[in-house]
């Protein structure tokens, strides 16, 4: 594979069109071509950070395959470039690709932490625990510059309202003064994402993450602080990763996690035809075998919509990969529980005093 042809430093080696549009956006060879003895970057592959003005931050999660009932993102697109997530598709309605425009074009919410005020204020709001990042990673690169997420974890400290968290960027770890505060209360848990043990997986599969020494670290870091971090084994891609779930299931046990899920990897919409082409790029020899094993655990098809099915997959690769996971809980997590989160105390604060009664 020529220099040429990968894209560095990105999961995804294309912008699929999107389905909503009605034009079609090609980088042609003559233009490329024009570039080169211009002297001029055809695309400089530039991250940019784009300001949006929402009118609602707090999303009702009506998904029966979702254990979170509510969940908000202060971003939109992520520069971590994970080449399976499902996220990709939500950037369609924002007029971009589920491409390369997912991790170039970062949508900013500066108004989250105001907006997330607001809803914890509303008369009708009653205490329910709020995922950050139930859809792109609130501890993503962008995080570092905008502070939106820390700047919600405060509202949520303030009002005394439960907030699960998940990432795969140590940069969590910024935040442990709040994060400690709120689990003095028991308001917070941290969902860590890992999905491999192998550098040179990670860096194709997930470009722009942290290295997994330093998520287990992350892992450990939050546990020795008491708190509660389950470990986000996914997605499970036959072929990749599903070889190493006693390997992974164990390591974070060891560094502290209380439990594990996990999710059989799945490629709908645009995401199937980004995977399909990142995979013959950087794994030739066994894109192949990997798609079918993939389709194998969706009914022959990439795109599985099957609700109680689409996240675990069936059939004889499902099953394998299913048994592996009921072992790893039996032998690292046979007497470990994540605890469920306190939505007591949010009433006494929400207008700013206790009650009497």
């Amino acid at each position: 594979m020529s220099e040429k042809e990968y894209i560095k430093g990105r999961g995804a080696q294309q912008n699929s069109h999107n389905k909503f549009l009605k034009h079609i956006y090609e980088t042609r060879d003559d233009f490329l071509e024009f570039c080169r003895l211009e002297g001029e970057e055809a695309d400089n592959n530039r991250t940019q950070y784009i300001p949006i003005f929402p009118k609602t931050i707090v999303n009702k999660v009506t998904s029966p395959d979702i254990s979170m009932a509510f969940s908000m993102n202060p971003y939109q697109g992520c520069e971590h470039g994970c080449i399976y997530c499902y996220a990709r598709n939500s950037h369609e309605y924002w007029g971009y690709s589920a491409g390369l425009d997912f991790e170039r074009k970062i949508l900013i919410k500066k108004d989250a932490p105001k907006l997330l005020e607001q809803k914890l204020k509303s008369k009708n709001w009653v205490a329910n625990t709020i995922i950050l990042s139930g859809n792109t990673d609130c501890y993503q690169p962008a995080e570092k510059e905008f502070k939106i997420t820390r700047a919600c974890l405060e509202v949520f400290y303030k009002y005394r309202h439960p907030v699960g968290i998940i990432t795969k960027n140590a940069l969590i770890l910024r935040d442990l003064d709040i994060l400690k505060k709120l689990a003095k209360h028991n308001l917070v848990g941290v969902n860590v994402s890992v999905t491999s043990l192998s550098e040179e997986t990670r860096r194709i599969l997930e470009p722009r993450t942290v290295s997994i020494k330093k998520r287990l670290e992350t892992i450990k870091i939050l546990s020795e602080n008491n708190i509660p971090v389950n470990a986000m084994l996914a997605p499970i891609i036959p072929g990749i990763n599903s070889h190493e779930i006693l390997q992974l299931a164990k390591a974070v046990a060891d560094n502290g996690a209380l439990s594990f899920t996990f999710t059989v990897v799945r490629l709908n919409g645009a995401i199937g035809q980004i995977f399909t082409d990142w995979i013959h790029k950087t794994l030739p020899g066994k894109a192949e075998k990997v798609l079918h094993q993939i389709e194998a655990c969706h009914g022959g098809n990439l795109n599985d919509s099957r609700f109680g099915i689409r996240s675990k997959g069936n059939g004889v690769v499902a099953e394998q990969i299913h048994s592996l996971v009921k072992i790893a809980k039996h032998k690292y997590f046979k007497n470990k529980t994540f605890p469920k989160l306190n939505n007591t105390l949010y009433e006494q604060h929400k207008n700013g005093q206790f009650t009497l009664f």
